[in-house]
């Protein structure tokens, strides 16, 4: 009787409308289905690097990776001394890349003059998927870091957001005349009022929030001098908030930072990055069952450094898999200065 009940109370709602969240079985994910995670998305095998600017002296940070038309594409920044750009760059192959040029470029006079670091939204997140881009709302949606301060990752950082009609082409985004999120909102939480680094926007169909669109991002607060990883949401890609208390990632020292997610099964995998709780910067991983409640991996880095290009660090991570191999991009810096770098689940060296 009970359960006749409950199915007559959700055909009203969903006649009235209401919105219905998805209700997980549990919040913690067991350490054998970690395990499981781990075997699937490890990259044993370090290809090398895959995007390096000629002038050492330029830093480039942060891939995107998406495909379309049977093109892949990489979003990337470079920091030149002034602040952050954003570039394009295609592969047939996901191994040798083309720069087609930037997307994000420096302004005058505005809130993000200086800092233009974008991170394309709405990609898809299926695990061994196609990898597309959603088009919403006739456009393609970006979310970048943004500041007026000159100077790597300085003054005070924002989340701007970005829009095009074009995908694929060399061709400046449109931004915002002002923030999506700033550390000087009235809402903003104990973890996230100094500044606020990089974020990634995915769409969640089942709404386990309550809402279509979920942002994570990693941002500082003057509580500390670490970053943890936050949620937002929104019903429309424009109008955001603040979701939860308290950061879903932290460490309360050093980083956890630059989330991406991946869904395997009935699975979601953030894939992120974790620096100085322990020495040097490495990949690590937490999983999920509705993108809120979250289970770290406690087992060995999915990346660290090893190798003279990534001996410093080797973070900031964006993984795809395809044609069953597992393809692990990341930050490396070492004796190359700061490139993108490969590592993968087969030896695709030889």
């Amino acid at each position: 009787m009970n359960r006749i009940i409950g199915v007559a109370i959700i055909v009203i709602l969903s006649l009235m409308g209401c919105k219905q969240t998805a209700t997980p079985l549990q919040k913690v994910v067991p350490q054998e289905e970690m395990q499981r995670v781990f075997n699937e998305i490890k990259t044993p095998f370090k290809y090398g690097i895959v995007v390096q600017q000629p002038d050492s002296t330029k830093m480039v940070d942060s891939p995107t990776i998406f495909r379309k038309n049977k093109v892949w594409y990489m979003t990337y920044i470079i920091f030149d001394g002034q602040g952050y750009e954003t570039w394009l760059s295609q592969s047939d192959d996901l191994l040798h890349w083309e720069s087609k040029g930037k997307i994000l470029s420096f302004t005058d006079d505005t809130w993000d003059a200086n800092q233009k670091a974008g991170y394309v939204s709405l990609v898809n997140t299926e695990w061994g998927g196609d990898y597309s881009v959603e088009n919403y709302q006739d456009n393609y949606w970006m979310t970048y870091l943004g500041g007026n301060t000159a100077g790597y990752e300085s003054g005070t950082l924002k989340i701007g957001l970005a829009n095009s009609k074009t995908l694929t082409t060399a061709k400046e985004w449109n931004t915002t005349n002002a923030p999506l999120l700033s550390p000087e909102d009235k809402d903003v939480r104990w973890f996230e009022n100094k500044t606020i680094y990089k974020s990634l926007v995915i769409r969640d169909s089942l709404q386990h929030t309550g809402h279509p669109f979920v942002m994570y991002y990693n941002a500082k607060g003057k509580t500390g001098n670490y970053e943890s990883i936050a949620m937002a949401v929104s019903d429309d890609m424009k109008t955001w908030q603040r979701f939860g208390e308290d950061p879903i990632i932290t460490r309360k020292k050093g980083i956890c930072g630059d989330a991406q997610i991946a869904k395997i099964d009935d699975l979601y995998v953030m894939f992120y990055f974790g620096a100085f709780w322990k020495p040097g910067a490495f990949e690590r991983f937490a999983c999920s069952y509705d993108l809120i409640n979250w289970t770290d991996w406690e087992g060995e880095d999915l990346i660290a450094p090893s190798e003279a290009y990534d001996t410093k660090y080797a973070h900031k991570p964006w993984v795809v898999k395809w044609k069953g191999v597992v393809y692990h991009f990341y930050n490396a810096v070492g004796d190359q200065g700061r490139v993108i770098a490969l590592a993968t689940s087969k030896d695709l060296s030889k």
